[in-house]
């Protein structure tokens, strides 16, 4: 079968109960029939204390479970809309030319594919001190993470395919520095040690209520001509870190374009995985501001079309700046008829104005 045959992508959501509970009953009815590369865990805890209380039992909790097959495990601190708890499952059903290994950096599991179309690594849960140390300071900390271990495994920077960046209190500012702007400076440096000859990865920078700075990411190198990457412009939009400074706020006087392309997609023969990154409400590079939910929505969903053609959407996760917004946003994803997994998070969205952000993986 197909790479894309064999990525599967799932849902689960959790009843009202004690942590620790709602965690096994996740774990319990995680798919048995597929090997499990990925969970990210959604939930709300109170503080950044109670956050690594849950971060460590959750880590404990998945590795007694999973014992040396233990996939790449992240908790994300953003309230899911429609449950306390939920778990987003990235599977895989190997065949006879897959080869899968399950490593860890430190405490942090990565787990790494081999087969004939190339190398393929699932890392995350990269973090820095979430109690002691600022935003760049962070983001410098889990770059430093993430870099040991693609070095480590021989994935150089520009094989991140996709980049998940997850960031605390996003649009908030320390003295003049605001949180985003610190992160893409600090990206922009870490991204500027290599060359990026086939774009930059597809990302989403989005908001956290608590947490840190949390980065995740999935990487290629390939090894067949049948098999490769490509960047995915929007005509609609500039490419992001082609930006004008007028839309970039500023962090130590830098104002450093976010790294990331509107999508990116991996060829395997006649079928193509795209990776969707966050995506707004944004036409050229200005915000379609003041115009309400349903207009920003359906522009996003606009947007989304633009880059995958007529790709089939297999998932999506789809955040609110607003809580109350929940129901109406519900209703609006509806009319599109998709029977797929979506998740609904309440998390800041990159610029004040923007009321959602949608994100998703497509396959054609």
């Amino acid at each position: 079968m197909n790479y894309c045959e064999k990525i599967h992508y799932s849902i689960l959501k959790a009843k009202p109960n004690e942590f620790g509970a709602m965690v096994d009953d996740l774990l319990n009815r995680l798919p048995r029939n597929e090997v499990i590369l990925r969970l990210v865990f959604f939930g709300t805890p109170a503080s950044n204390e109670q956050y690594m209380v849950r971060r460590g039992l959750l880590r404990e909790k998945v590795g007694s479970f999973f014992r040396e097959n233990e996939p790449v495990l992240s908790y994300v601190s953003q309230p899911p809309l429609d449950t306390p708890l939920l778990v987003e499952i990235h599977s895989f059903a190997p065949d006879e030319d897959d080869r899968i290994t399950f490593r860890h950096n430190g405490e942090m599991p990565y787990v790494l594919l081999e087969n004939k179309s190339g190398r393929f690594l699932f890392a995350g849960g990269f973090q820095g001190n979430v109690l002691h140390s600022g935003t760049e300071r962070q983001a410098e900390e889990a770059f430093r993470s993430l870099e040991a271990v693609l070095e480590r495994e021989g994935f150089p920077w520009h094989s991140i395919i996709r980049q998940w960046n997850y960031i605390e209190n996003i649009t908030a500012f320390d003295g003049t520095d605001q949180h985003y702007q610190a992160f893409n400076n600090v990206r922009s440096e870490f991204y500027g040690k290599a060359d990026w000859p086939n774009g930059y990865p597809a990302a989403t920078g989005i908001g956290a209520n608590l947490g840190g700075i949390l980065i995740d990411v999935d990487a290629a190198v390939f090894s067949s001509p049948e098999a490769f990457s490509t960047p995915i412009d929007n005509k609609l939009q500039i490419a992001a870190h082609a930006y004008s400074e007028r839309v970039l706020e500023v962090s130590k006087r830098k104002k450093s374009t976010p790294k990331f392309e509107r999508a990116k997609s991996m060829t395997f023969q006649e079928r193509k995985l795209v990776y969707i990154s966050g995506t707004a409400a944004i036409r050229g590079e200005e915000s379609l501001a003041g115009v309400g939910l349903e207009r920003q929505s359906r522009i996003t969903m606009e947007n989304i079309r633009e880059l995958i053609g007529d790709a089939r959407l297999e998932m999506l996760r789809v955040y609110l700046k607003n809580k109350s917004d929940y129901e109406e946003a519900v209703r609006l994803m509806e009319t599109y008829g998709l029977d797929i997994p979506i998740s609904y998070m309440w998390a800041d969205v990159c610029r004040e104005e923007l009321l959602i952000e949608i994100e998703g993986i497509a396959i054609r």
